[in-house]
């Protein structure tokens, strides 16, 4: 039980950020835990793939590549998971927490009888004393996320039972190359070993996928709205603000639930996690459920009318007052000083 295993998931022949976002995080967990990070990948058409990967430092990259195996299917990909943790034993492993990540996980682990920690928001080392049976637990991994409805932060561990799977949304880790010349090891897995025919009784006959019209991770600037924005109509004054700065509109949920917004525009726990140069927060009240998704952005700036909102306790600047007062008068200053 020596190594650290990530699930990279496949979409037309690339790897998924929030899969390179794991490897980054997971190359740090391995060199503490001075173990190696490997990466399992299983799809159809995946020679090269490994060049993707090696460079956000992974020792092993194991590949199961079978025209059946994409597009994804529970079954088939759940039997390769397991069984392959089976004969290696790792210590951790590690899974989006996409679609597929939250139908794979739960599959892959109950098999395992390993458990499972949903929705991470940090993962980190740390040891661990059982007063009941006086046993000191060395080198956990602690699966930290936030807990009912966001009231508390739960730090979770598995002390018994490997792995130690957790699943983690897509933006709450950094994407970092680690060494863009690492050079790792290639093994190609024999997907016929691990696959029965019933496990193809369900087929993926036909797709039909959207991409997202609103580009949240990728904005420098994000102008978010809640529920103190008051209205749609005032939304639409965000909305001004975000084209003369070039940004994207977010939104509480609070706000979307009042449906002032889409929900794709959603950021904090249960929506997308963002990282922006600015973030202009309006008419958010700043809980735990929502600071979750933006705290990190390199400048916040808050508008409200209370002064006691929580978002100014980790705001740069607090502007007190409405939001249909203030972003008026933001919209035409830098209209005036933009060139």
């Amino acid at each position: 039980m020596n190594n650290l295993f990530v699930y990279c998931e496949i979409e037309d022949g690339k790897v998924a950020d929030v899969s390179l976002e794991l490897l980054t995080k997971g190359r740090a967990l391995a060199t503490e835990l001075n173990c190696k990070l490997e990466a399992l990948v299983i799809g159809s058409n995946l020679d090269g793939i490994e060049k993707t990967l090696y460079p956000f430092g992974v020792d092993t990259v194991y590949t199961a590549d079978d025209e059946r195996l994409y597009p994804y299917v529970t079954a088939p990909h759940s039997a390769i998971m397991v069984g392959l943790f089976e004969e290696l034993k790792p210590q951790i492993a590690l899974l989006g927490a996409t679609s597929i990540g939250r139908d794979l996980g739960p599959k892959v682990s109950s098999a395992l009888h390993s458990g499972l920690t949903a929705d991470c928001t940090s993962l980190i080392i740390g040891d661990h004393y059982e007063k009941k049976t006086d046993t000191k637990y060395d080198q956990l991994l602690y699966q930290i996320r936030p807990a009912f409805g966001g009231n508390i932060i739960a730090t979770i561990i598995n002390p018994d039972h490997r792995p130690q799977m957790a699943t983690v949304r897509e933006g709450v880790m950094k994407k970092e190359i680690f060494d863009a010349n690492y050079e790792g090891e290639l093994v190609k897995l024999d997907a016929e070993k691990y696959l029965k025919p019933e496990l193809f009784a369900v087929k993926i006959i036909e797709r039909h996928m959207e991409a997202s019209k609103v580009n949240m991770k990728g904005a420098p600037v994000v102008i978010a709205g809640g529920y103190g924005v008051g209205s749609k109509e005032n939304f639409d004054l965000l909305f001004e603000l975000a084209e003369v700065l070039g940004g994207e509109v977010g939104a509480s949920r609070a706000a979307v639930d009042a449906g002032y917004v889409e929900h794709d525009r959603q950021i904090g726990q249960t929506g997308v996690t963002v990282r922006p140069r600015l973030y202009i927060a309006c008419g958010i009240s700043g809980q735990i459920q929502h600071t979750a998704g933006m705290e990190e952005s390199a400048m916040i700036i808050s508008i409200n009318n209370d002064p006691n909102a929580p978002i100014n306790n980790i705001a740069d600047y607090a502007i007190q007052g409405k939001v249909e007062d203030v972003i008026p008068k933001m919209i035409k200053h830098y209209k005036e000083n933009t060139k």
